[in-house]
């Protein structure tokens, strides 16, 4: 929020924290800034709903030496799959949905579908069971992706992966929209039965195909009106608002030259598709970038989750809905995170066990962004954190653990 605090501002030590232990945090990420590893940092940390920290370091251009600000837009990337999963539970207490509907039911093109026989490949079968909305939600729809298809999909679906953006198309003209994208991907099989792989984020674009089917309106638009203006998310959309170009800066990525790593800007601010358009793709599961937001409207999201679903006395979903969100969908099946955590719907939950334990709760859950961001909610000490910058790729620099030692920071400083 640009003219008042995103949270109640409260007095750290009455809410139990050490005020010069959380002001270790500034300084700590700065020096992310001065090392180059990171452009900026955005921090905020929050307890019991009311505001102790929230800071900007660094710049939102290298070249120009804009500083950033506390109200720093960024793109938020798969920061928006929580968002997406609060849209389809709005939805599912409204009975327009539910989690375990066929993707079919909406999407006839799935009706269908078919699964490469293991140690088969160019047999299939008949999917067991449809494909639910559950599954694209909890990435465990079974698809195929870019980086595990067979070599002889090159040939036998080579149109559906130009459309996919999977392959090179013959001429340089701009992918088709999510929906034409969504149909070629009901062209190839599964790669194993529905429920039985974890596929991360593919189920995504299905689920906006979805929502974009089911909602009633255009999609950005029952964003605004059921999450981002009832919680006063003022700066939150998929595209840039009017005004607001100052405050949006550029993105990075590392690239090695010599003996050494720097960050190469691979999009700047006046010439993202978040500013110039065209404004017709809203990627639920963070394509293009997702939505953008800031430190304070995400902490204001990531605040009414941890409220179970209120804030400031407004209700987004009922606390029995934030529950089963936060619950174990994926079951037994291997995920790429580390031991001790499952997916819930649209965010990872520490569990804690397979593993040493972690500098948090049992219990606590967040995700993070390809661009850098991440957040994180403890409901057992009521605590939240949210860490922006924007840099892809950002484990390519070394030592770059700056959301780990955010993170730390932010427990050691609980008395």
């Amino acid at each position: 929020m640009t003219d008042a605090s995103p949270l109640p501002v409260g007095d750290p030590r009455s809410l139990g924290f050490d005020p010069e232990r959380l002001a270790r945090i500034g300084p700590a990420m700065q020096e992310f800034v001065d090392d180059g590893r990171v452009p900026n940092l955005i921090t905020l940390v929050a307890r019991r709903g009311q505001l102790v920290h929230l800071e900007a370091r660094g710049m939102l251009d290298i070249d120009t030496g804009a500083p950033a600000g506390t109200d720093t837009l960024c793109r938020m990337y798969s920061n928006t799959k929580p968002v997406a999963s609060v849209a389809t539970m709005i939805l599912f207490e409204r009975g327009v949905l539910a989690p375990d509907d066929p993707v079919a039911k909406f999407l006839p093109e799935f009706e269908h579908a078919e699964v490469r026989v293991a140690n088969a490949p160019m047999t299939t079968e008949p999917a067991r069971r449809p494909i639910s909305i559950r599954d694209c939600i909890a990435n465990t729809t079974s698809f195929t992706n870019a980086a595990t298809m067979p070599n002889f999909y090159r040939q036998q679906y080579g149109e559906a992966l130009k459309t996919l953006g999977w392959m090179s198309r013959d001429d340089d003209s701009q992918l088709p929209g999510n929906r034409e994208r969504v149909r070629a991907l009901a062209e190839l099989p599964l790669a194993a039965q529905p429920g039985e792989q974890f596929v991360y984020h593919i189920g995504y674009p299905v689920l906006g195909a979805i929502l974009a089917e089911v909602c009633g309106q255009p999609l950005d638009a029952f964003f605004r009106d059921n999450i981002f203006e009832p919680l006063r998310m003022v700066d939150t959309d998929f595209y840039l608002k009017d005004g607001a170009l100052n405050r949006f800066g550029a993105c990075y990525s590392p690239r090695k030259e010599g003996d050494k790593v720097r960050l190469v800007a691979t999009e700047k601010a006046e010439t993202s598709e978040k500013h110039v358009g065209p404004r017709s793709e809203f990627g639920v599961g963070g394509d293009s970038g997702g939505i953008l937001s800031t430190a304070g409207d995400y902490a204001r999201f990531g605040q009414m989750l941890l409220n179970g679903g209120e804030l400031d006395g407004v209700r987004i979903l009922g606390r029995k809905t934030v529950e089963m969100m936060l619950g174990n969908h994926t079951a037994d099946l291997q995920t790429p995170f580390d031991a001790g955590f499952h997916w819930g719907l649209g965010v990872a939950v520490y569990h804690g066990r397979g593993r040493f334990p972690l500098i948090r709760s049992v219990g606590t859950y967040g995700w993070g962004g390809a661009a850098g961001t991440t957040y994180f909610a403890d409901p057992k000490e009521e605590l939240l954190g949210v860490c922006l910058t924007q840099v892809l790729n950002a484990g390519m620099m070394p030592n770059n653990n700056y959301s780990e030692i955010f993170q730390r920071l932010a427990y050691q400083a609980l008395a």
